[in-house]
Parts: C-alpha cells; sequence; structure tokens
C-alpha cells in the first residue's frame, strides 16, 4: 500500500521530465493519478510538506550574477515593502528576517539575478528606488559559488530500492 511517505520520498529527487510527470510517478506507486493528487493536496493542507516547486539552476539558464539584496526597514513597514518587492520580476524570492542588532540591522532578504553584472545592479537600483525613504540601510551580497539547494531528504525504507 501506498504512503504519503512514498508519495514524498518519490517526489523528493524533482519530477520526472516528460509530458505528464505526475501520472508517471502515479504509474511508478501503482496508484491512480487523481489519488496522487488528492493525497498532495491533503498533504499540503495539513502542513506535512509546505510546497511543490520549481528550483531552477541559475547558471545553466544564463543568470551567472546573482546578489542578496538586504534591507534595515521600520518594523511597522517591512511587511508592505516586502510584499512589494515580492512582486517584483527582479526578485526571485524575499523573505522577512529577525535582526541581529547590533552588528545585523536587515530584517528584509531580496534575491536578484541577472546575465551581467550591470543588469544586476540596475535591478538592484530599481529597488532601492522603490523602496525610496524607507530605508535605514542596505547592502548587496554577490554569490561566490554555487551551494546544492535541497529540502529534507527522507531515505526509502524499502531495502530493495536502497
Amino acid at each position: 500500500m501506498t504512503t504519503d511517505r512514498d508519495i514524498i520520498t518519490a517526489m523528493q529527487e524533482g519530477l520526472p521530465v516528460c509530458p505528464e510527470p505526475y501520472a508517471a510517478i502515479a504509474e511508478q506507486l501503482n496508484i491512480d493519478e487523481q489519488e496522487l493528487h488528492t493525497r498532495i493536496e491533503q498533504m499540503l493542507e495539513s502542513g506535512t510538506i509546505r510546497r511543490v516547486g520549481l528550483v531552477p539552476n541559475h547558471y545553466r539558464i544564463g543568470y551567472r550574477y546573482n546578489a542578496m539584496t538586504v534591507w534595515a526597514l521600520d518594523d511597522q513597514k517591512v511587511d508592505t515593502i516586502g510584499e512589494l518587492l515580492g512582486k517584483q520580476p527582479s526578485v526571485s524570492h524575499c523573505y522577512k528576517r529577525p535582526t541581529q542588532l547590533p552588528s545585523w540591522p536587515f530584517n528584509l532578504f531580496a534575491m536578484v539575478h541577472g546575465r551581467s553584472l550591470n543588469e544586476v545592479n540596475e535591478k538592484i537600483e530599481a529597488l532601492r528606488l522603490l523602496i525610496g525613504d524607507n530605508c535605514r540601510q542596505s547592502e548587496v551580497l554577490f554569490s561566490e559559488k554555487i551551494l546544492k539547494k535541497t529540502g529534507l531528504r527522507l531515505k526509502n525504507r524499502n531495502p530493495k530500492n536502497a
């Protein structure tokens, strides 16, 4: 019998690259595709899984310049400004984070990518204009190397597939 753990294990390394990836996973697990969708939805609703998302390799698609912008904003404005930045096409992800005073006053992070250093700097300047006088301090942290990004991985309990 297929369990939610089996579904997570089958999907954790990524969906198969094919016209119908969920159908392929359902077939692999020997369940109906609709059951697979229903159980994924139930896991999302219960919080067992947070999301099913795409994690692109920015370097492979030509985005060789990556910068995490960090912003020191008034706590009363950080949510509003964070939503604004998060909606910008130039921002791949945006997070509110606690400060670590006195050495780290930044409470909003926004990641931008580009094909050139100039492109990234133009995107950052556009963010600065959006934020305006609401920012006390900011920094730009450029990526120096690619780190492998993965979430939690479950071990397959089936010794035949281990």
